[in-house]
């Protein structure tokens, strides 16, 4: 047994390294989820007089419902900085050039995040829908709660349902209010009453049900008729007025903190997908797609017998398929419905018209109805739908978001918190979008649910394949270098050479021999001009030797370059550096290949990768000709500097 579980040294130490940074940045990455629910649900939590139990219950099953938000993104971070650091310390390194590839050192982490994912999914179906019953439940608890009772100076408070206070000084010690003005609109706005007190006092019953609201010198005044006028239908409304020494009202408030019921939850049509499990979700599924099937069926039979062809309903019913078999027997023409109606008395038609249009408003108004509650099922079915695929995609992006990181922090060989954290956030909002993009159009019907749910998914995952080719392969992808040269290449950006003069001189160049190579040089590429002057469709994709001419023309140059690199003489060196460097890469598939041969015969693509490559032929032709001109001229100046009886000093 104790082979059997035996785990290499290096495997033991990448998990020793992996395990403690994931819990790490789990707890990081959990806190900052919880405190993005936190920023967003503030409101609903403040001023409400809520126990430490309360709250800390919330922030406990929110912590556990956003698990799933948290894991993969500690994935991704702890990925990152693993193989950050080992890169960084030069352990991929060594590890490597033990023989040991990538894949094989990612292999024991590859089997502790399967094991995670696994877990996840388990977590996803039996635990969380539990947890947001309960998260659910608290929250609207809570929502639903009435806010403290402080009733602000110079201000008017609503927050009392039915009444509008105003209060111009309060003492904060012994709790009494000065010059007070009460609009109670409790029974309606008609009903209205109007208070005004020089001072009163506010205190709640001690089952925090109600308000004790005692008024001191004070009017009150309140509509005489109690509403039974319209105040529209008179000119003057008379009121009763009442002066007061001390008044006592009662106002019904409920202070209290009642926790809403989890069955309200699981009971709801409309929002219990929260609360069901994978197999739970599938059952409703089918249920409700029944059901929307057989309303669809009914849906369609009331258009064909209630709308376009009520005319038909008027048949007596042993007619019915007699009278249709005999009109299309006998083809009687049908007036149009115009002649028909201008055939009718003025009256009539207007009784016509009025029969015509409140039919046309009934059917609308019908379907109108029985829409709305086939969206507010399909909107169900949706959510469902969209619980269901959670179950999975949460786990599924752990695994992407592992051959995201790993990869990617062996490319970038960065270690610490900076720059893995930089890369981790960026992906991660990238990640956040398009996840909610697939989310709402889900949600909203416009996408199918499959598709929606793993859009993101099908977003990461070719990036989770490229970036591990490329590690495997040691590519410099995060090399600037690399796409420098693209886009110098891209927008014709030249290379300027350099040859300084040298303070030793190890092999001086042979003039004699330098002459005669531009002499061959210029010979060749007039040659190679004529041949290629103007390159026909098929000897663009077929001719494998226009590139190997342009190849060996090249070569040609810069080993005389590299003799004259050796030269004392200023005005040679500056004419040296005079030559462009030639491309030698203008077409973008090999002439001859298979995909070559593919593109030439489907003309449209040929043709518009044919006119991609003229700007680097012309600038090819170019070159060539500005190499045969400088080569001419650096003749010239050899013969002239070196020629018999000038002076010359090495």
């Amino acid at each position: 047994m104790s082979k059997f579980f035996h785990i290499k040294r290096l495997y033991g130490y990448i998990l020793k390294t992996f395990i403690p940074l994931f819990l790490m940045t789990f707890a990081i990455c959990l806190f900052l989820v919880l405190m993005q629910f936190l920023w967003k649900y503030v409101e609903d939590m403040v001023g409400k007089g809520l126990g430490l139990d309360v709250i800390g219950e919330m922030f406990f099953y929110a912590a556990l419902n956003l698990i799933p938000m948290a894991l993969p993104l500690a994935i991704l971070l702890a990925s990152l900085m693993v193989f950050g650091n080992m890169g960084e310390n030069l352990e991929l390194l060594a590890i490597k050039s033990a023989g040991i590839p990538l894949l094989k050192i990612m292999k024991p982490l590859i089997i502790l995040i399967f094991l995670i994912s696994v877990g996840a999914f388990f977590f996803q179906n039996n635990a969380i829908p539990k947890i947001q019953t309960k998260f659910y439940s608290l929250l609207i608890s809570i929502r639903q709660a009435s806010p403290e009772l402080d009733v602000p100076e110079s201000v008017f408070y609503k927050e009392i349902d039915g009444y509008n206070i105003y209060v111009d000084k309060k003492d904060r010690k012994t709790g009494m209010l000065y010059d007070v003005l009460i609009y109670d609109v409790a029974n309606g706005f008609d009903n209205m009453a109007v208070i005004i007190c020089d001072s009163a006092e506010m205190n709640s019953t001690e089952d925090k049900t109600m308000l004790i609201f005692t008024m001191y010198s004070g009017q009150q005044f309140q509509n005489f008729t109690q509403g039974t006028t319209p105040r529209h239908a008179v000119d003057f409304v008379p009121y009763a007025r009442e002066n007061f020494d001390t008044k006592t009202m009662m106002i019904s408030y409920d202070a209290n903190f009642n926790r809403m019921g989890e069955e309200v939850i699981e009971g709801s049509s409309t929002s219990n997908y929260v609360s069901k499990n994978l197999s739970e979700l599938g059952t409703s599924i089918d249920s409700m797609t029944m059901i929307m099937d057989s309303v669809n069926r009914v849906d369609r039979n009331l258009m064909k017998n209630y709308s376009y062809l009520t005319f038909r309903n008027s048949y007596p019913s042993e007619k019915k398929d007699s009278l249709m078999a005999g009109s299309l027997d006998t083809r009687v023409e049908v007036p149009r419905p115009d002649t028909l109606l201008q055939s009718k008395e003025l009256e009539q038609q207007s009784t016509i018209l009025q029969s015509a249009f409140m039919k046309a408003d009934n059917n609308s108004n019908e379907f109108l109805f029985r829409s709305l509650n086939k969206t507010t099922t399909q909107k169900t079915i949706n959510r469902h739908w969209i619980e269901w695929h959670r179950k999975f995609t949460i786990p599924f992006t752990c695994l992407i978001f592992f051959f995201i990181g790993a990869p990617l922090g062996s490319i970038v060989r960065k270690g610490g918190l900076g720059t893995p954290i930089v890369i981790s956030v960026v992906l991660f909002i990238i990640y956040y979008i398009v996840d909610n993009v697939g989310y709402k159009m889900t949600r909203d019907g416009v996408w199918e649910h499959w598709f929606g749910m793993w859009f993101s998914s099908l977003i990461l995952l070719p990036v989770g394949i490229f970036l591990t080719y490329k590690a495997m392969n040691d590519s410099v992808i995060m090399n600037a270098d690399t796409y420098w040269e693209f886009f110098k290449k891209l927008f014709f950006i030249r290379e300027k050479r350099k040859y300084p003069v040298k303070s030793v001189i190890i092999d001086r160049p042979g003039y004699e021999e330098i002459v005669r190579s531009l002499s061959g040089l210029s010979d060749e590429i007039d040659r190679y001009l004529i041949k290629y002057n103007r390159l026909s469709y098929k000897t663009y994709w077929t001719d494998g030797a226009y590139e190997k001419e342009l190849h060996t023309i090249k070569s040609s140059m810069e080993i005389i370059l590299s003799q004259l690199s050796n030269s004392r003489s200023l005005e040679e060196l500056a004419k040296a550096e005079e030559f462009p460097v030639l491309i030698t890469k203008i077409r973008l598939l090999k002439a001859c290949s298979v995909w070559a041969k593919i593109c030439m015969y489907l003309f449209p693509v040929g043709f518009v990768l044919r006119i991609l490559s003229v700007p680097f032929e012309l600038r090819t032709k170019k070159d060539l000709k500005d190499v045969k001109r400088l080569s001419g001229e650096m003749i010239e100046i050899i013969s002239e500097t070196h020629a018999p009886g000038s002076v010359f000093i090495a």
